[in-house]
């Protein structure tokens, strides 16, 4: 049916096909000018304030201090530590920068509370009240979809001297990778801090089953290095499909069941090299995959590891690969036959991009040496950034 759907919209000319698929770009959506009015009274009636000010309000509605203490807070300085703790994790400030902002407050207590709350968990769970409390508000049924979201990484630089850094092609510069799930109604759903240079899908197919709201994400939109065949298979066998963006989109080419009736106007971009009996002989050991990692047995990135394009030739991997094949290919169809789902892709990739340029005007500096040493406190700041970013 796609395929038909597929000529039929280069039979009209909506796209062009001759040794590759020819769409036309997207064109910009004219802002409406009530949308304008209305964003401007908003501004108007809830003008910009300084960040203490913003903490404390959005404390006193979610609690997210009692959180990460594990209580009500005993005293003012108790409850201002808890605050530049934050901070600190979340910015390139340093504990004793924080107690030159704040005089009655030491060095050596604001460490000892970075330690306190430098728990994963603690944070997250934080993050997740804050974010419980944005889509409260009414107007968040009007920013989008509640089971779509996107997931993309940024770098946040640090010293070379860091065993986690690698080299940022783009900056230049000894970075480490922050990678956000962001819901298409706004707000960082997940987060965890991954290696650079690496591929993706791993961390992005984490985030969908490890997410603690909910709110079930049914497609999940990545870049090129969110995805590979192998994860699209893996990720439709969790329950949600894998939308990548892909790089190079005129080289990519239709593949279908071996012995498939393909349209002759597809022919020259469509390849018959699917092997339907490759994928039922592996279907139970890709289902037992699945389940392991759903149950928490692997994580998503141990199998995607185990499962990369070094186990080319096992039956497993060709079987995922096949597979895979056959729901990317359903994946372009739709991208290409459908502008709506198309402008839709792109605006929830938008949306995450948006996120991290907010994380970077919080987070302007280099990821302090003392905070790089663990993995937890490394997940500390990924966690306190995102609590910041939503606050």
């Amino acid at each position: 049916m796609g395929l038909a759907r597929l000529r039929d919209a280069a039979l009209r000319g909506d796209l062009r096909i001759d040794s590759a698929i020819h769409i036309d770009p997207l064109a910009a959506k004219a802002p409406g000018a009530s949308v304008d009015a209305l964003r401007r009274a908003l501004f108007e009636r809830h003008p910009g304030g300084q960040v203490p000010e913003i903490l404390l309000e959005i404390d006193s509605s979610t609690h997210f201090s009692w959180l990460l203490l594990g209580r009500e807070p005993h005293s003012r300085s108790e409850l201002l530590m808890v605050y530049a703790a934050v901070l600190a994790h979340g910015t390139s400030m340093s504990a004793a920068d924080l107690a030159r902002m704040v005089p009655e407050l030491a060095p050596s207590a604001i460490r000892q509370m970075m330690h306190r709350i430098a728990d994963e968990r603690k944070l997250r769970q934080a993050a997740d009240a804050v974010l419980v409390f944005m889509h409260q508000h009414p107007i968040a049924r009007h920013w989008g979809r509640t089971d779509l979201a996107s997931s993309d990484m940024m770098s946040l630089e640090t010293t070379r001297t860091v065993w986690q850094a690698r080299a940022d092609p783009r900056r230049r510069t000894a970075s480490i990778g922050m990678y956000t799930h962001v819901h298409d109604r706004w707000g960082i759903f997940y987060d965890q801090p991954i290696l650079l240079n690496e591929r993706q899908a791993g961390a992005a197919i984490e985030g969908v089953i490890r997410q603690s709201g909910s709110e079930d994400v049914a497609q999940l939109a990545v870049d090129t290095h969110g995805y590979t065949d192998f994860a699209m298979s893996l990720s439709r066998l969790l329950g949600f499909d894998l939308c990548p963006r892909l790089a190079h989109l005129r080289d990519r080419r239709l593949h279908v069941p071996r012995h498939h009736d393909v349209p002759t106007e597809l022919a020259a971009v469509a390849d018959a090299d699917v092997r339907l009996n490759l994928i039922e002989s592996a279907w139970d050991e890709l289902v037992r995959i699945a389940a392991s990692v759903q149950s928490g047995q692997c994580t998503v990135v141990q199998a995607l590891t185990r499962f990369g394009a070094a186990a080319r030739g096992q039956p497993v991997y060709e079987a995922g690969v096949h597979l895979g094949r056959l729901f990317r290919t359903i994946f372009l169809i739709d991208y290409f036959t459908i502008p709506a789902f198309r402008h839709e892709m792109q605006h929830a990739l938008n949306r995450g991009e948006a996120v991290h340029t907010v994380q970077r005007a919080i987070h302007h500096g280099k990821i302090p040496v003392e905070l790089t040493r663990h993995d937890a406190s490394m997940a500390a700041v990924s966690s306190a950034l995102t609590l910041l970013s939503m606050r």
